[in-house]
């Protein structure tokens, strides 16, 4: 990963800093420093309301919201819930398209195409549970469990690897009999389903994949940022 820009601001080489540590949705990343750097802006802005310099009062902020260290685990577990919810909604788009794929493959090959409806039902299984575990009932009554995220990434990229068995596998089928048009177009389903999954777990991996972090600034005493949890992606 780059090493982050250097800024004279103290604000800027912080969101800097933690933005670097961020991998995963770039675009929520962004969202998410962007709101701590709001944070960081109303800190300062408190401290020189009570008389401080604004540059010392900027470094005051910083250390409030304590060392990137510290807070970038936070948020990387704050974007790895987003993209579980973005994942599990990826294989509830998948679950229909699959079914269709099933309905085509079975007129062509009957029990054999037994394969894509395991598929269907593990892709609509994958976005009830995670769904529910990461904004249903459960997950206001309990905590969000830390393996989810790994699991479901992993889940999906062993359902996202199917549908491309599957695809390649309809395609050679496809070759061999005369209800070709059928298949072509139930391998061209799972192919869709695979682009659309497949797409969504690979930057769930990501989300995952560990960060060099370099110590931050040091807290100081009565901090008064934001606490790391405060921050929510959609």
């Amino acid at each position: 990963m780059n090493a982050p820009q250097q800024h004279p601001d103290p604000l800027l080489a912080y969101t800097a800093e933690l933005h670097a540590a961020l991998p995963g949705p770039a675009r929520a990343a962004s969202r998410m420093v962007e709101e701590i750097h709001h944070g960081l802006l109303d800190t300062t802005d408190a401290y020189v309301r009570e008389g401080v310099p604004r540059t010392d009062a900027a470094h005051r902020a910083v250390r409030d919201f304590g060392p990137v260290a510290e807070l970038a685990p936070e948020c990387r577990r704050e974007l790895a819930l987003a993209q579980t919810r973005h994942t599990a909604r990826a294989a509830a788009l998948c679950a229909p398209l699959l079914l269709a794929c099933w309905a085509l493959a079975h007129t062509a090959l009957g029990a054999a195409a037994a394969p894509l409806a395991v598929l269907a039902a593990a892709s609509a299984l994958l976005a009830v549970a995670a769904l529910a575990a990461t904004g249903g009932p459960p997950a206001r009554r309990f905590d969000v469990p830390e393996a989810l995220p790994r699991l479901v990434a992993w889940t999906g990229t062993g359902a996202s690897a199917g549908m491309a068995a599957a695809t390649l596998a309809l395609a050679c089928t496809a070759a061999t009999t005369a209800q070709w048009p059928l298949l072509l177009l139930a391998g061209s389903l799972s192919l869709a389903s695979h682009a659309v999954l497949g797409t969504s777990v690979r930057v769930s991996r990501r989300c995952l994949a560990p960060a060099d972090v370099r110590t931050g600034q040091r807290n100081g005493p009565g901090a008064r940022g934001r606490a790391p949890g405060d921050f929510r992606t959609p």
